[in-house]
C-alpha cells in the first residue's frame, strides 16, 4: 500500500490498522537505531528512567527485574531481554544489586539517564520533519477517536 500518488478516496478506505502497525514498526526500529548509534539501548534508558527517582519512579528505591517488567508491559516489547539489559548497565556502574536482588540506580546511572535523555529531541525533531504541529495533534486526536470506536482506551 503506498500513497505517494494514491488518491484521497482510496486512502480514506485504506485499513488503519495496517498503516499504525507499519508506523508503529519504522518509529521504533528508527528510534532504536539512532539510539545505538550512541552506544545505548532503549530498554536500557527505560531502565534507567524507571529506577529513578527524578523520572518515572515515585522514590528511588529500586525494583526487581519482574516488578520492572510489569511497570513496563505497555511499551516494552517482547524481544526486550530487561535481565541481559541489566547486566550491562551493573557493569557500566550504571546499576547496582542490593540484597533482595533490587535493581537500583547509581549517581553515574542518574548522570547517563540526563545525557540520553538528551537525545530524544533530535530524534523527535528528525521524526516530525515536515509535519506541522497542527497536522500531527489531530493524527494523534483521530488515532485516539479510533482506539476509543475500538473500545479502547486512550492514553
Amino acid at each position: 500500500m503506498t500513497t505517494e500518488q494514491t488518491p484521497d478516496a482510496e486512502l480514506a478506505g485504506q485499513p488503519a490498522a495496517h498503516w499504525t502497525g507499519v508506523a508503529y514498526e519504522a518509529l521504533i526500529a528508527y528510534t532504536r537505531a539512532r539510539q545505538a548509534e550512541k552506544g545505548y539501548t532503549q530498554p536500557q534508558f527505560w531502565l534507567l528512567r524507571n529506577l529513578s527517582a527524578n523520572d518515572i519512579s515515585p522514590d528511588g528505591a529500586g525494583m526487581t527485574l519482574t516488578e520492572l517488567r510489569e511497570a513496563m508491559a505497555s511499551y516494552i516489547r517482547p524481544e526486550d531481554d530487561l535481565s541481559a539489559e541489566s547486566k550491562v548497565l551493573v557493569e557500566r556502574g550504571w546499576l547496582t544489586r542490593d540484597a533482595e536482588d533490587r535493581l537500583l540506580l547509581t549517581e553515574k546511572g542518574e548522570h547517563a539517564r540526563v545525557d540520553l535523555a538528551r537525545n530524544a529531541p533530535a530524534i523527535r525533531a528528525a521524526l516530525h520533519q515536515g509535519i506541522s504541529d497542527a497536522d500531527y495533534v489531530t493524527t494523534v486526536k483521530v488515532l485516539r477517536q479510533l482506539i476509543r470506536n475500538a473500545n479502547g482506551t486512550p492514553a
